[in-house]
């Protein structure tokens, strides 16, 4: 194998030690992970968005509490968003109603813990899979300069039993070792920008559920 092929990207990978290629290995399959979750919210959040937009512009239209939960309850597919915590809460505050309990505080707080229940799980849900990109962000730098350092104790280790060392029998051994630093940032760097993106757009979507919810609540509240 010739020098150029020896300082290849490739090749340093495939002359590292075998602890340096794990933790290579490792930082791979993680960033794969993470970039997977990534494009998993990426389309999670912005369907949560469009269909709280959606379902905004139906509800202030003016219509029919009736008819609009009729047509959130009429499909197949579960209500989400912003349309589960209306059906959680107006399913709730009929059934009171139904009932025949003319107290509104009952009433309302029933409807109130039926909607909170509702945002907690779709809050559950747009929560899902950031810890994991949180932790690879952290973490993965660490995991790379392990492997760094370790393949630069092998590369030390190795010119003891060299008379006199130069810099072509070091550079090798401390460019295998800096590779897997690299690839740790590499895991991590796009795992932080997306957990922080993603943070701010499900915040976001928390105080609209939340500022949904108390106006709603003021509705029923009105109709009782």
């Amino acid at each position: 194998m010739n020098a150029s092929a020896d300082m290849s990207f490739f090749g340093l990978i495939s002359g590292a030690s075998l602890p340096v290629q794990l933790v290579m290995l490792i930082l791979l399959i993680t960033s794969l992970f993470s970039w997977w979750y990534i494009f998993i919210k990426v389309a999670t959040i912005k369907q949560a968005e469009q269909g709280a937009e959606e379902f905004e512009n139906t509800f202030w239209s003016g219509g029919d509490l009736n008819k609009l939960y009729e047509s959130v309850t009429a499909g197949r597919r579960k209500p989400q968003g912003m349309a589960s915590i209306f059906e959680a809460g107006f399913k709730e505050y009929v059934r009171h109603k139904q009932q025949g309990r003319a107290d509104v505080s009952d009433i309302m707080e029933g409807a109130r813990r039926a909607m909170r229940a509702a945002f907690n799980r779709e809050l559950d849900e747009l929560d899902a899979h950031l810890p994991f990109l949180a932790s690879v962000g952290s973490v993965s730098p660490y995991i790379g300069l392990f492997g760094t350092v370790w393949g630069i104790m092998n590369a030390f280790m190795g010119l003891s039993n060299v008379a006199q060392a130069t810099l072509s029998q070091v550079a090798p051994g401390i460019a295998e070792a800096l590779v897997a630093t690299a690839i740790g940032l590499f895991a991590a760097i796009p795992a932080v920008i997306a957990y922080n993106r993603f943070a701010s757009s499900v915040d976001r979507l928390s105080v609209r559920y939340e500022s949904f919810m108390e106006e709603f609540t003021n509705i029923l509240q009105r109709k009782s």
